[in-house]
């Protein structure tokens, strides 16, 4: 059996392979087409991706969100104050998922005020939703899994909160030196006041995404316990040598 017929292990891979593929092949397209800089523009400059494919990926991301809530659910019957934290994580992963929805059908520079809600739905509650899976990582070792998934999220999670601490800064400095039409410039010259803040934003705008992208990886590893057909979850073998698996329903 291959890696990704585990369990559900192919609903976080098949979220990171369309969150992937709606940015390359629009990059690549409008480049293409000379309708975007080929020399990283923002990811919001890439918004000729159709409806069709957004809500496909939104599909999964809703998907793998409440399936990572129920798998926590069921290991963890009997922790209150965790199943609390749970509950708020699917509730902010929900609205980080609205987030993608939004951004897909109001480009910036039609309606940007509402564009920039949905980036922030995104990136700023997908940042929490995160923190709120560390900490639950955290608690959850190393009953269900070892400490070093806790610190690779701890580590992802570090990351990401620093690059969007980066981008929000250089949008702020950004606005302030050329106003809210700056969202509308698709290509710059390097001479152009504000360049380098512009530089600077749109690398960690990208870097943000791949720290969704590679957090998102680390729960392969936990879906792969879990086998919807049979209404269970199974506990990873690392815990238990005489039994390799507990099964709790999911549903």
């Amino acid at each position: 059996m291959w890696w990704y017929q585990q369990g559900l292990s192919f609903l976080p891979s098949a979220l990171v392979i369309l969150i992937s593929a709606a940015c390359v092949f629009p990059y690549i397209i409008g480049v293409l087409l000379h309708h975007v800089d080929p020399l990283l523009p923002y990811i919001s400059d890439l918004g000729t991706t159709p409806p069709e494919r957004s809500l496909f990926g939104i599909t999964f991301c809703i998907a793998t969100v409440y399936v990572r809530y129920k798998q926590v659910s069921a290991l963890n019957p009997e922790e209150p104050k965790l199943l609390r934290l749970n509950k708020a994580g699917l509730a902010f992963g929900m609205v980080s998922c609205l987030g993608i929805f939004i951004i897909a059908n109001f480009q910036k520079n039609v309606i940007y005020v509402i564009h920039a809600v949905g980036a922030f739905l995104v990136f700023g509650i997908g940042i929490i939703y995160f923190l709120v899976q560390t900490i639950i990582s955290y608690k959850m070792q190393p009953q269900i899994h070892g400490k070093d998934i806790f610190w690779i999220r701890f580590t992802i999670l570090l990351w990401g909160t620093v690059n969007l601490v980066i981008l929000i800064i250089c949008t702020l400095i950004l606005i302030s030196l050329i106003g809210v039409d700056y969202i509308k410039m698709q290509r710059w010259n390097p001479q152009e006041e504000g360049f380098t803040f512009h530089i600077i934003a749109i690398v960690s705008e990208w870097s943000l995404l791949f720290t969704f992208i590679i957090y998102f990886l680390t729960f392969i590893r936990d879906f792969q316990v879990i086998s919807e057909m049979f209404g269970i979850v199974s506990q990873p073998p690392m815990q238990n040598s005489t039994a390799n698996f507990v099964s709790k329903s999911v549903v």
